[in-house]
């Protein structure tokens, strides 16, 4: 999923052994890059085209997966396109369920609480 222009040479080559063998594997690894390339510089305007593109003619797991981005539209096009992320959040919320499960059954809400504040 790295850009073309990081690959070693080695890498490039066997790459495009691996491209020539199957052409599900070629629209797959383009429609993959292409993504990739939405989400790294935040082109949501061009989701619904990539979602189109996925959906004609490739690997039964990538149309799937445009199927589940078509379901979820909104959600997907603005967290490619807004500048916000709720990823400090979610690293926090996944870090209690962490702790609560490590504790789960063997202390009580008052030996939970002190070990989420004193986390950084």
């Amino acid at each position: 999923m790295r850009p073309r222009e990081t690959l070693t040479e080695s890498q490039d080559e066997r790459l495009l052994q691996v491209r020539l063998a199957s052409p599900d594997i070629t629209r797959g690894c383009d429609l993959a890059r292409a993504f990739a390339d939405l989400v790294r510089h935040q082109r949501g305007y061009l989701l619904q085209e990539w979602i189109r593109q996925a959906g004609q003619d490739t690997p039964k797991p990538m149309k799937g997966f445009a199927g589940f981005l078509r379901q979820n539209l909104g959600a997907v096009t603005a967290g490619l396109t807004l500048p916000w992320s709720s990823g400090v959040v979610e690293g926090h919320v996944n870090r209690v369920k962490t702790l609560k499960r490590a504790m789960y059954g063997r202390a009580s809400f008052e030996l939970l609480r002190p070990r989420i504040l004193a986390q950084p």
